[in-house]
């Protein structure tokens, strides 16, 4: 109704959430895996000439069962994109701010200084999405609890050159996946996926997701897996709304202690709690609030849910912001779990 925004004033405005329910049903899939490699926060996952390259921290590894991470480069800071070029050129995105391909440094835009996804196009275009114009990516927390919305979207022609400036007010835009000569974007902060234009113009494909969406990648049959990094949380929504506290919150409390989402949780004492996320008799109920959690999500070719893969909130496979499916099998990075995870297809699919 027009009148709700003045009406909240007077009688106070609801805080929901989407319910876990459908294609989201709640499972402890994620949790059944064996560990399948053990890495510290592994985040960007990518597939190269028959390899699985994961980076951690300001390296890249090659991953194989049953054998140590190797290190395949080092970088002078994290490493926050990967992707890989039609011609085979491993692209990295760095914390710092730096764009590199096959090793070289590319001339950025003054406004790029948070890279948190790259995607190229079967013609060789390069979409770049930058998270925040104030914040680097490991911020993402203090650009969330600012309401900040001022990621973009940038791309880059086939012949190479400037990156051109395709869409502006994205609120943290942490995934990108080409259609044709589209991209979709996961939105985290709006908690959508938007699908972008050559020229900017946008549509949603799927809105009010249940947590925060991370990065997409190509699934087999033509669709794609979303991984939601973090669920959403009443009490986090509620404070969000409160403006004082949240600026007494930022200003006085270290992040890691804020009322936020997060890779990983139950790890301090100090940290946040919500009644229902308390242990009762030992036992942490996994339908409890949680400001961590597991979400991975398979999409069919129209971008709508068919079903996920869960890490509730009693389980430790939390903070899953990437994963790549290769030859049959879905690889899934646990950053707040520090492990790696592999999904064999059941004989009807996945």
């Amino acid at each position: 109704m027009i009148l709700d925004p003045i009406l909240d004033v007077f009688r106070g405005k609801a805080v929901t959430i989407p319910p876990l329910d459908g294609a989201f049903r709640p499972n402890t899939r994620l949790d059944d895996l064996p560990a399948f490699a053990e890495l510290t926060e592994p985040d960007n996952l990518l597939t190269v000439a028959g390899r699985l390259l994961a980076s951690s921290g300001n390296a890249v590894y090659a991953i194989v069962t049953g054998v140590e991470p190797v290190v395949v480069e080092t970088f002078p800071s994290p490493v926050t994109a990967l992707a890989l070029s039609p011609s085979g050129e491993l692209t990295v995105g760095l914390e710092s701010g730096r764009l590199l391909i096959a090793s070289k440094d590319v001339s950025l835009p003054a406004e790029i200084r948070c890279i948190t996804a790259l995607a190229y196009a079967g013609d060789g275009t390069l979409w770049l999405a930058n998270g925040s114009a104030e914040f680097a990516p490991s911020q993402w927390a203090a650009d969330l609890m600012k309401k900040g919305a001022s990621g973009s979207l940038w791309k880059r022609d086939t012949a190479g050159g400037e990156f051109r400036k395709v869409a502006g007010d994205v609120a943290f835009p942490y995934g990108l996946h080409i259609l044709g000569s589209d991209v979709v974007v996961s939105e985290s902060w709006r908690h959508q996926l938007v699908r972008f234009g050559a020229t900017g113009n946008r549509a949603r494909v799927l809105t009010h997701l249940p947590g925060y969406p991370a990065r997409l990648s190509p699934a087999g049959d033509g669709g794609a897996w979303l991984t939601l990094f973090a669920p959403r949380n009443r009490l986090i929504e509620f404070v969000l709304q409160e403006t004082h506290y949240r600026q007494d919150m930022i200003e006085q409390l270290p992040p890691a202690y804020w009322i936020a989402p997060a890779l990983a949780s139950n790890r301090s004492f100090l940290e946040p709690l919500q009644c229902g996320g308390i242990r009762t008799m030992g036992i942490h109920k996994p339908w409890s609030p949680s400001r961590s959690y597991g979400l991975v999500v398979k999409l069919d070719r129209t971008m709508q849910p068919q079903f996920s893969l869960h890490s509730r909130a009693n389980g430790t496979r939390h903070g899953i912001c990437s994963v790549a499916e290769k030859d049959g099998r879905l690889f899934i990075a646990s950053k707040g779990g520090n492990c790696m995870l592999a999904l064999d297809p059941a004989p009807g699919g996945f």
